[in-house]
Order: C-alpha cells, then structure tokens, then sequence
C-alpha cells in the first residue's frame, strides 16, 4: 500500500440546530454549513425558523465533483 499523502484535518462545531460551523485547511475563516429551501422541508425544519440560512453539506459535495 502506497504511503498517505495527504489527511485532512477538519473540526465541525454544532452551533444551533442544523447550523453548524467548520475549520477547514485553506480557508482562513470558518465556513457555515445549514440548510435551505427544499432540503429544510424535508428535514421538516422551517425556513422562516433558520437563524441563519446556509449551503448545506451535500451542496458543497456536488460542487466539488462537478469541479
């Protein structure tokens, strides 16, 4: 087996209920991850409730394999 090259090292913080912020390798802010629209429906969470309304998590992914 080839040797790791590279582990990444993230540290995600629960701040309120689906939002949550995360210390990423080459950002020299935290990032914010929560939900919108369609993805807060089905997670049965309020858009109107959201104290702050963020790209979630699958959105970063799909924008990282469609890159």
């Amino acid at each position: 087996m080839p040797d790791v090259v590279y582990t990444s090292h993230v540290h995600i913080e629960r701040i309120k209920g689906p939002l949550r912020k995360a210390t990423l390798p080459g950002e020299a802010q935290p990032v914010r991850f929560s939900v919108h629209g369609a993805i807060a429906e089905h997670y049965k969470v309020n858009p109107a409730a959201l104290t702050e309304s963020h790209a979630a998590t699958i959105d970063y992914v799909i924008a990282a394999t469609a890159g």
